[in-house]
């Protein structure tokens, strides 16, 4: 596999959960429609399982191909990226 696809894992499931978080958050602030909540809640609960297995996945991809732990540990470190935002996101939508 070539450090451009490693990399691209991790940057396409970071875009993904952030842009998919964002219209859930704006589309519940701006519009009040309750579905918007749901999909967010749900994003937080799917979006946690689907960027574990993609962080763990990455890890082992790393540890079993050496050639490419550098790559493999730098997509990882991007989904984590995401851990603070949805945080931040959480609290904004118990809040409001």
């Amino acid at each position: 596999m070539e450090n451009f696809k490693i990399l691209h894992i991790g940057k396409f499931l970071f875009w993904l959960s952030f842009i998919l978080g964002n219209v859930c958050l704006f589309g519940y602030i701006f519009s009040r429609e309750g579905a918007f909540q749901v999909g967010g809640f749900l994003l937080l609960m799917y979006g946690t399982i689907v960027n574990l297995i993609a962080f763990f996945g990455l890890i082992l991809f790393g540890v079993f191909a050496p050639k490419y732990t550098t790559e493999a540990i730098k997509s990882a470190m991007i989904l984590l990226i995401n851990i603070p935002i949805a945080i931040l996101y959480f609290y904004i939508g118990i809040s409001i």
